[in-house]
């Protein structure tokens, strides 16, 4: 099997005996060919569709070099930002500039541009004029329709409109751009490449797309907050693969086009794509820099499904990856974890089996198959539907076959998990298997925060629930004997949430000893119901008013409460507290911030050991281009 890295220089074309690509691909991120980067997936299953493919990692944006390092593709240059937004990449939630980046070779920061869509989009146009741009990945995906933006405090139009590209590709790629290549290929023009799933245009009219839906204008809802939120729900409605139907958005004189969702994958499907010719680690280029830390983190994990049935309102992952689950066979999987542990550099610990929802693998419905996912009602929420089946009786068979293969001593799940899904009887047997077996330690779950108006804006179950949770897990490890914790995390300043919200969320974590190191501030990210909330004050579905703490004093005070432990907060803790008129709590707060060096399990967590940093998008498959 062939396991070389695809081409990154004319040496390399050499050695292959090509005269040229058929497909370059541009990337904000490293090389890294591995199943967990998106630009790796595609460019192997566009080599497995028989297509030439090389790859064109972090160009300098500022000179033409890299942008002509292996000429011009016969067929198109794909772009893609990365596995991250790259504002993300480069800046914190209080725009500040981030220390390093995962995602970059020793994690050096600066190695890709601000907007890199748009701006490696424009220079492939300057450089290789006729030539198709294709956009794709996560930053595209998210912006493929007028869309609000938190680093401009402003609506924007689509990505495809001020990067002059041919096509965009959204949420999971890879049928939209083999069969973009092999239409290519056949001859077609890319000018009327119209009808893919998956895939959104540029049009001067709107002649052709029968029974397609009409949303407001870039125009109206640029100058009209109810008109973004109504042009957001009308798009969130249309947002199923079975039952979507093609969206229409005027810009100008012109109309942004954006097809149906790719149709779900079939577990052969996801299998064989899974199952590719991955050399699983970085390209040597960067060997001397100490290689691409994020790796780290993916190296013995695996895949298991994609898509979540959570719809968690200020995830992304909604609109990339959509609610109907798609899961790997088990002898796929097992597979994989032969091959990783036939690695000369595998330890006998696979590190995680999972995706976006670890406990989802293998959840089903029936209505999925026949009408999409519903349009009226959510999976999970306000409990789970009747009709969601879950895969646990699958998942522990898997999670023992694991166990048997040779040279495994540990399966660990890293995943984070659906508390609310291991709290009822059905639960029970997987509960117990993960904690006796497959936790390091630490269990990852998502309260988010304790005021139930605030979890119910996020779409999140009331805090009872977690609280129902986290005591069945202290009793279930309890008649393990084991010791473990779990690694709770928390948001500050998601749209309705208060400074008195935060203080009963802080509260709480001094009742329990805890102080959290990190925690996540809230990032309105495109195409997502809290930044609808965030940018308009209103609620997209309902319409009710929804506070939102947007300047930066608001959210530093609402943070400082929940991080009362650390001395540089003193100050603010003080002054939230006088605030609120609440200066009798002034002695409980400050008199912890020299920090508590350990803590009772109880149900909460591990005191100063609570972790609560995260990626403000999933962290595995984070979509491809």
């Amino acid at each position: 099997m062939n396991k070389a890295f695809l081409p990154i220089s004319k040496e390399d074309l050499n050695r292959r005996g090509w005269a040229e690509c058929d497909i370059i691909l541009i990337t904000g991120d490293a090389y890294v060919d591995h199943p967990s980067y998106g630009t790796a997936v595609i460019g192997r299953v566009l080599e497995d569709a028989g297509f030439r493919v090389g790859i064109i990692a972090q160009p300098d944006w500022k000179t033409s070099r890299d942008f002509q390092r292996l000429g011009k593709p016969r067929l198109f240059f794909g772009v893609t930002a990365g596995n991250l937004d790259s504002h993300l990449s480069y800046y914190t939630a209080n725009k500040k500039p981030r220390r390093s980046d995962d995602y970059s070779p020793g994690g050096k920061t600066g190695l890709r541009p601000l907007r890199a869509t748009i701006v490696y989009a424009n220079k492939i146009k300057e450089l290789f004029p006729g030539v198709p741009v294709v956009l794709g990945g996560i930053e595209a995906s998210l912006t493929r329709l007028a869309h609000y933006s938190f680093w401009d405090d402003a609506v924007r139009r689509s990505v495809l409109v001020d990067a002059k590209a041919d096509m965009l590709v959204y949420g999971m790629g890879e049928k939209a751009v083999v069969e973009i290549a092999e239409r290519l290929r056949n001859g077609e023009d890319i000018r009327y490449l119209d009808h893919i799933r998956g895939t959104a245009v540029v049009r001067s009219d709107a002649q052709g797309f029968n029974h397609a839906v009409t949303i407001p204008s870039f125009e109206a809802v640029q100058a009209d907050h109810d008109k973004f939120n109504e042009a957001f729900k009308m798009t969130y409605e249309e947002s199923d693969p079975i039952r979507g139907k093609t969206i229409l958005q005027q810009h100008g004189d012109r109309f942004v086009v954006q097809f149906p969702p790719a149709l779900p994958f079939e577990s052969r499907e996801l299998d064989r794509i899974y199952e590719l010719p991955y050399a699983r680690t970085w390209h040597p280029v960067y060997d001397k820099q100490g290689g691409v830390p994020g790796f780290a983190t993916v190296r013995f994990s695996i895949i298991s499904h994609r898509g979540c049935a959570g719809e968690c309102n200020f995830c992304s992952l909604f609109a990339h990856q959509g609610r109907i689950v798609q899961s790997r066979s088990r002898e796929s999987i097992l597979r994989e974890v032969r091959l990783l542990a036939g690695s000369k550099d595998f330890k006998g610990t696979i590190t995680d089996i999972g995706g976006p929802t670890a406990n989802l693998y293998e959840a089903g419905c029936e209505i999925w198959e026949k009408a999409g996912a519903c349009r009226n009602k959510h999976c999970l929420m306000p409990e789970k539907c009747r009709n969601l089946k879950l895969g646990y009786a699958q998942t522990i068979e898997l999670w023992k076959e694991v166990l048997k293969i040779p040279g495994v001593k540990h399966l660990f799940i890293s995943s984070g998990l659906r508390y609310d899904l291991l709290t009822e009887p059905y639960a029970d047997e997987y509960l117990g298997a993960l904690s006796a077996r497959h936790i390091s330690g630490q269990l990852k779950v998502a309260p988010e925060h304790k005021a139930d108006a605030v979890l119910k804006l996020m779409n999140k179950s009331c805090f009872a629930t977690y609280e129902k949770f986290a005591g069945k897990f202290k009793q279930i490890n309890r008649q393990l004997g084991k010791n473990q914790y779990l690694v709770n995390y928390f948001i500050s300043s998601h749209p309705g949430t208060t400074l008195k919200d935060s203080l009963e969320l802080a509260l709480y974590l001094v009742e329990r000893r805890m102080q959290p190191e990190q925690i996540q501030d809230f990032i309105p990210l495109p195409m997502t119901v809290s930044a609808c909330m965030y940018h308009t004050g209103k609620h997209p579905f309902t319409g009710e008013k929804v506070p939102v703490a947007k300047s930066f004093k608001e959210r530093q005070l609402q943070r400082a409460l929940l991080q009362y432990g650390q001395p540089k907060n003193r100050k603010l803790v003080s002054e939230a507290l006088d605030i609120l008129k609440r200066g009798d709590l002034k002695k409980i707060f400050l008199s912890r911030t020299r920090g508590i060096k350990s803590g009772p399990a109880s149900n909460s967590g591990k005191g100063n050991s609570e972790n609560s940093r995260r990626s403000s998008y999933p962290s595995k498959n984070k979509g491809f281009l």
